[in-house]
This record gives C-alpha cells, structure tokens and sequence, in this order.
C-alpha cells in the first residue's frame, strides 16, 4: 500500500509498483470454508442463516432483537465477535436480502427497518451493485453502461418491456427482490454435525502464548457452533501442523474438558496447559480444532440476584487441569470390581465427570463391614481374645479359577488401643491369623 498497490490493480501494474511483491492466488475453496466457519459462529446470534457466496452471511434477525436489546445491540455484538474470529466485517440492514447485501457493500452501518424507507436508501447506489450478485450478465451491465445509466433510480426509470427485449429481464427481476415487490426465497444453511476449523499462522513459530492466540481464535467458532446448538462437548482435539517436517508432519492432542461444557475460558485453560508440556519438534504453521458428538447443554442456574448456587469449586476442571498437566495416566480412580476377594474387590479406572461413575462402578457392594484402609499384603499377628471379636464370622471363599484362592473367616476386633481391625482366620492349615486393614 505504501508503494501504491491497491485493490483493482491488475498484475503487471502491481509487479512495476513493488517487484519482490508476493502473488498468491485467488483459493475459493478456502473462502466458502471460511464462509461456513462464520456461518456456524452465526448461530449463536440467531438459528436462520443462509449463505450468499462469495463473501456474504445473511441472518434473519427479527424473531431475535428483543433476546439481545434491540437492533443496535445486536449490530454492536455481531462486529465485536467477529472481530475476535479474526474477520473484520460490514454490516447494514435490510427488510430483503439483497438490499442488505448491497447496502452492506455499498453503504456499510445503514439501517432500513421498513418496506417503505428501502427506495430511499437504494435508489442513490452504484450501477455496480447489479453486477454483484452474479445474476446479471456483462453483456446487460454493458447495455446499461452504454446508454448513461450510472445508479439503481435510473434503471429503475428506464422501460422494463425494453430491457426484456433485449434480455435484460434479469436485471428487473433482481431489482424487484430487491425493494421488496418479488419474493426471495433463500435455503437455510444447516451447521456441520462436526465442528472442523484450521488456521493458518501468519509465521511458523514454537511459542506457546503465539499458539495460544490462534487457539483463541479457533474456539470462537467452536463457541459459536456449540450455542446454536445450546450444546456441550466433553472434549475436543487440537492439531498442531508442523514445517516441513516429512518425519513428523502433525501432532494431535486431546483436550478433555472433564465435564460437559462450552465454556471458552475453561477451553483455553486446558489448552495452555496442554502445550505447555507438549515438546514441539518444529515450528508449527497450522492450527486445526476438531469437535464432534455436542451434546445438549443446559443453560446456567441464575436467581434474581445471581447470588451463589452452593458450588464451591469445579472438580470437573480440577480433574481436567491435573491430567493435563501431569499426564492422562498420572491421575486415576478406585472402583468397585465384582470380586469377594477383598485384594482383588477394586480396579483402576479412568476418571468421569462428577455426574456420571467411572467404567466397571456398577459392582454389587457387600452388606458386611469393611474396612477405609486395607494393607497392600495380609499381617500374621497372634490369635486374638474371645472377648475383643465384635462381629463375624465372615466367610470368604473364592479364587479357585485364577490360581490365587482363599479360604478365610473374617471378623471385627477391638485391639488394646480400642482401634477397630478387620482380621481373618486361614481355613487352611496352619489355621493362622493375619491382620487385614483398619476402620478407624
């Protein structure tokens, strides 16, 4: 721009202005994908969207302005969020879709809220605005080029059976969509059922506060994808794309968020705490996020006066964070395994949310006594008194099929020091006694 280039220049102008200028090429694939991804962030503003390619999301808002405070808070709303996507957007409105597209273009922060106001508003517009929906040929917008006609009022004068006569009818057609005298039906756009957003870096780096940046980027969309469905997800993958790195070209790291959420905070909480202790073997240059299988979310319990619901902390997150930050194998859980055995009656088993038990919990508990602590191996100890045998026998045997049985009577002693032990008898000879765990 400092030398002179500006939009509308063709190439070989560009390149005498700035010869080390770098050309990359128009790729329309990547603007629809960047056009769904702002259509899928859309959604938390309102579910009625429908896509006007190349460049344009249009939104139906009326059923909506009440929810947000009204139009201006809306339009405030929508530029600030898509500010942080990482788009910079223009914005008006419109009783009919292509008159928002063209004063969105043309005459950007405009606001026509009723029928009768849009000839005003329209009328004063470019020539060019025609050309831009892509439903008028060039062989038309010459015609009408040709004989002086510089704005929309002096199309809108000119005789409609001479522009059909000269086949011209598209031109009439899209001028009646758009002041309102012509139906315009649109297709609603239908959010992906798996959220998939990638970013490209602006430069390859391995710092994690720049990754985190484009992290913070890419769950916006995924925040707004997850609230048109007034959904949650319990985890989601962040891909890290390397620089040409043939041996290693991309890592992916799951992020469990440790309970049903879509809580962008706690989202890139978790992911700093990811990458802080994920080595990077080269520069990344791409970011992916990828979420799938939203469940419904609902919304957050509120008083009159918000006051507090009795929660005093988080353990889904407290969970979340120590696996994230010491490893998924480093923080486990005890459950109930369906064994009389007592050495063989738990398992390790990986942590759930708080609402729903860990895998293999289901076992049936036993009705007797048993003991908080239960020692790693079985202590021999000398035959108690009669007298200090609270309870039992318990019989307890089983093991046979897997080599390690048992055969033992099982009681509850009060020892010297009024302590509460749970001792068993060996049915077996010798007949020993051993000491097996603690109540209190």
């Amino acid at each position: 721009m400092a030398r002179g280039v500006e939009p509308g220049l063709r190439r070989a102008s560009a390149l005498a202005l700035a010869p080390d200028l770098c050309l990359r090429e128009r790729d329309p694939r990547l603007e629809f994908a960047a056009l769904t991804d702002i259509a899928c962030w859309a959604g938390r503003f309102t579910p009625s969207i429908s896509l006007d390619a190349p460049d344009t999301v249009l939104l139906e808002v009326q059923a909506c302005l009440r929810l947000f405070g009204g139009l201006e808070s809306l339009c405030k709303a929508i530029l600030a969020s898509l500010a942080e996507l990482g788009f910079a957007g223009q914005l008006a409105v419109a009783p009919t879709p292509v008159a928002a597209r063209w004063l969105a273009r043309f005459a950007p922060g405009r606001q026509v809220r009723e029928l009768i106001d849009l000839p005003a508003q329209l009328d004063g517009l470019p020539l060019a605005a025609l050309s831009d929906h892509g439903t008028v040929s060039g062989d038309s917008m010459d015609l009408l080029t040709g004989i002086g006609v510089r704005s929309l009022l002096q199309v809108r004068s000119l005789p409609r059976s001479g522009l059909a006569r000269r086949k011209a009818q598209a031109v009439t057609d899209l001028l009646d969509q758009a002041y309102g005298t012509l139906p315009d039906p649109r297709p609603w756009f239908v959010p992906p059922e798996r959220y998939l957003a990638r970013l490209p870096l602006p430069a390859p780096t391995d710092q994690v506060d720049t990754l985190l940046f484009g992290v913070r980027r890419l769950l916006s969309g995924l925040a707004g994808w997850l609230d048109a469905r007034q959904a949650g997800v319990e985890r989601f993958n962040l891909v890290l794309e390397y620089e040409r790195n043939k041996h290693q070209p991309e890592d992916s790291c799951e992020i469990i968020l440790g309970a049903l959420s879509r809580d962008m905070a706690r989202c890139q909480l978790l992911a700093r705490e990811h990458l802080s202790r994920l080595p990077l073997p080269a520069p990344v240059d791409a970011l992916r996020l990828e979420a799938d299988a939203p469940r419904p979310l609902a919304p957050p319990r509120t008083d009159l006066f918000h006051g507090d619901d009795g929660q005093d902390g988080d353990p889904g997150l407290l969970l979340a964070t120590l696996r994230a930050r010491l490893g998924p194998d480093a923080v486990r859980c005890l459950a109930a395994h369906p064994d009389h055995r007592p050495e063989h009656a738990w398992r390790w088993a990986e942590p759930g949310p708080p609402d729903r038990p860990a895998a293999n919990s289901s076992a049936t508990l036993p009705s007797a006594p048993r003991p908080l602590w239960l020692l790693p191996e079985p202590r021999p100890m000398a035959q108690p008194a009669p007298d200090s045998l609270l309870a039992g026998p318990e019989r307890i045997e089983s093991g046979w099929w897997d080599g390690a049985e048992v055969r033992r009577d099982y009681f509850v002693a009060r020892r010297h020091d009024h302590s509460l032990v749970w001792i068993f008898r060996e049915r077996l000879p010798p007949h020993g006694w051993f000491l097996h765990g603690y109540f209190a």
